[in-house]
């Protein structure tokens, strides 16, 4: 199933605040691990979070990741930011069980 992909507005500023060799890599990350299968949790690139209502998920692209959530066949990114901040992330903008 072809799940259709949305960006909330901080994580479109994200993307703009990426260096330009950055972009593309998340861009073509999300589209090849977000289009289809989502859900499809692996060893190191797809997590499902745990003790999280929103993010659900992290998509791992290099030194950045991609928190998002999937409701009923659409993929919304929520933030992208770098490895180091993930955590402080979470803290701030994770919603907990």
């Amino acid at each position: 199933m072809r799940h259709e992909i949305v960006f909330a507005s901080a994580a479109i500023e994200d993307l703009k605040r990426l260096r330009a060799f950055d972009r593309p890599a998340v861009r073509d990350a999300i589209e090849v691990h977000l289009r289809h299968t989502p859900e499809k949790v692996s060893r190191s690139r797809i997590k499902r979070l745990r003790g999280l209502r929103k993010p659900e998920y992290r998509l791992r692209v290099g030194e950045m990741r991609v928190f998002y959530d999937v409701v009923q066949g659409t993929v919304e990114i929520l933030a992208v930011v770098a490895k180091a901040d993930a955590e402080n992330w979470l803290r701030r903008s994770g919603e907990q069980e």
